[in-house]
């Protein structure tokens, strides 16, 4: 019976898998985003979280127990240096899926999954974000303080706006008038 085991066997025997999730994990460190079906993507997750856990806290039994898994010294040491100083703030969450279209072959479901910190487009969006963030509290409290000027002032630029589009198109006929009197004096001339 398999009461209680949630793991996905993704149907390989045990040896295999531990083989081909200890080689994804260090494809994912060293190259920061990998694609792989959808189903290899989740269990690689619950299975490099921990590890990158772990590397937060560089002592030399740590080491060797992520050596244990990744079996691969250049993407310890490279976990231990940077992804690990990139992470050390972070309580969780290191690597994020995005799914992908179907493979061509045999439809099956695609996903990249990457460690979140290593993405550019998504980061700055985030620190963008949290700068916003803090900008927006401060210019409540200023709102605050004197919202009817802020209302007042922003009004009076609409009202002569409204006015300026209004003169705009008498202008215009004007300017279309002139040069049809001057038609007609040539003619009469």
């Amino acid at each position: 019976m398999r009461h209680g085991k949630k793991h996905n066997h993704l149907g390989r025997t045990t040896s295999h898998r531990k083989a081909m999730l200890a080689n994804m994990a260090t494809s994912l460190i060293k190259h920061k985003r990998i694609t792989t079906t959808l189903a290899k993507a989740k269990a690689l997750r619950v299975y490099v979280e921990p590890i990158i856990t772990k590397s937060k806290n560089d002592t030399t039994h740590s080491r060797r127990t992520v050596f244990a898994y990744l079996q691969d010294k250049e993407v310890v040491t490279e976990l231990f240096r940077d992804v690990a100083a990139k992470v050390a703030n972070r309580p969780g969450g290191y690597t994020r899926i995005i799914k992908l279209n179907n493979r061509l072959g045999d439809n099956a479901e695609m996903a990249l999954i990457e460690l979140v910190d290593y993405n550019e487009v998504y980061g700055k969006d985030a620190a963008a974000a949290e700068k916003k963030t803090t900008r927006r509290g401060r210019t409540k409290a200023k709102k605050a303080d004197a919202p009817a000027t802020e209302v007042k002032e922003e009004a009076a630029p609409v009202v002569e706006a409204k006015e300026e589009v209004a003169e705009a198109p008498v202008a215009e006929e004007a300017a279309a008038e002139a040069p049809a009197a001057d038609d007609a004096e040539e003619q009469k001339a």
